[in-house]
C-alpha cells in the first residue's frame, strides 16, 4: 500500500464504497462524488487493466477503449509493478462469474 496515499479521507471514502450494495447505488453515489469525466475515466482504465490482463494488445486496447497509449503503459505499470489490487478485482469477478455460472446449470 502507498503510504502517500493512507489518511483518514481516504479511509473515509473507502468505507463509504463499501456501505454501497447495488449497481444502482454506486450510480447514485459515484455520480454525485464524481464529474462524469473522472468516472468515464476511471471505468476506463479499469477495462484497459481487463483487457491487459486478458493479454490484449495496445493497439486492440485503443480502438475499443479510446484510451490512449500513454494511459495503458501507466495501467500496464500498475499490473507488473502495483499492489495486485486489479489482480484481486479481477480473481474475484471470475469466482463470481462461475458460480454464477454453476447455479444456473
Amino acid at each position: 500500500m502507498n503510504s502517500k496515499l493512507k489518511d483518514t479521507n481516504v479511509d473515509f471514502l473507502f468505507q463509504a464504497i463499501l456501505e454501497l450494495r447495488t449497481i444502482e447505488e454506486c450510480y447514485n453515489f459515484f455520480e454525485d462524488l464524481c464529474t462524469v469525466q473522472e468516472l468515464k475515466a476511471l471505468s476506463q482504465r479499469l477495462q484497459v487493466a481487463k483487457m491487459l490482463s486478458e493479454h490484449n494488445v495496445y493497439s486492440d486496447i485503443v480502438g475499443q477503449t479510446g484510451a490512449s497509449t500513454a494511459t495503458i503503459s501507466r495501467v500496464n505499470r500498475s499490473l507488473a509493478y502495483g499492489c495486485d489490487g486489479y489482480a484481486v478485482v479481477f480473481d474475484r469477478l471470475k469466482e463470481k462469474e462461475k458460480t454464477n455460472d454453476e447455479s444456473i446449470s
